[in-house]
């Protein structure tokens, strides 16, 4: 529905409220609420606590129990990349910045996906956690469609022009190398960690925790 005509904030609050709730935090504890409805919460008749209201406090509590692919708080929590290994940390904010903060790029952005529907976009987000960058929706593959957006964020990020480490960094570009060398090569995290796994790890995972901590 964030694509719809007109959508914004409204829009945002009424999905939110209608999202099942999971608890209310009261004195220090955790009350269970789960499955009920913020609505009947701000009528009184919330079942775990009946007769009170709901506080401001309850509302952002709310809120980040709702777990879509990008969460509007004061800024726009994009959640489909979570965590990773230590060069990918800066590559993800910058991917988001480069699309986001360059008009240009935005468009570009934009154009690319304006005409899917519903329907591809949900496609595209299975295809994308079962195959990753061998998935193919259609006629377009995911490798080339992430060659694609990286292209697009590269320019926005050549076009902010924020220099870094005291002016000898011209730019941001250089955040989005782990995810260039990805798409290169074919591989997500996810399939270097099943290589290993399957490889050298011989099954064991906790090897995990002594190859990727840090």
């Amino acid at each position: 529905f964030v694509f719809d005509d007109g959508f914004g904030f409204e829009a945002w609050v009424e999905y939110a409220l209608d999202v099942p709730m999971y608890f209310v935090y009261r004195d220090g504890k955790y009350i269970n609420a789960l499955g009920q409805s913020f609505r009947d919460f701000l009528k009184g008749d919330l079942p775990a606590l009946p007769g009170e209201k709901p506080t401001l406090s309850d509302w952002a509590d709310h809120l980040t129990t709702i777990f879509p692919e990008a969460r509007i708080k004061k800024f726009i929590e994009m959640r489909g990349a979570d965590g990773g290994p230590w060069r990918r940390l800066c590559a993800l904010p910058a991917f988001w910045v480069g699309l986001l903060y360059d008009q240009t790029a935005l468009d570009a952005a934009w154009d690319l996906v304006r005409r899917w529907s519903a329907e591809t976009r949900e496609e595209f987000r299975v295809a994308a956690a079962e195959k990753a960058l061998d998935a193919k929706v259609g006629p377009v593959k995911m490798r080339e469609l992430a060659r694609e957006v990286l292209d697009i964020a590269e320019t926005g990020l050549r076009n902010r022009a924020k220099p870094g480490v005291g002016g000898m960094v011209v730019d941001e570009r250089h955040f989005l190398n782990a995810l260039k060398d990805s798409v290169e090569v074919g591989k997500v995290p996810a399939d270097e960690l099943l290589e290993h796994y399957h490889g050298y790890w011989d099954g064991d995972l906790t090897r995990i925790y002594k190859d990727y901590s840090y």
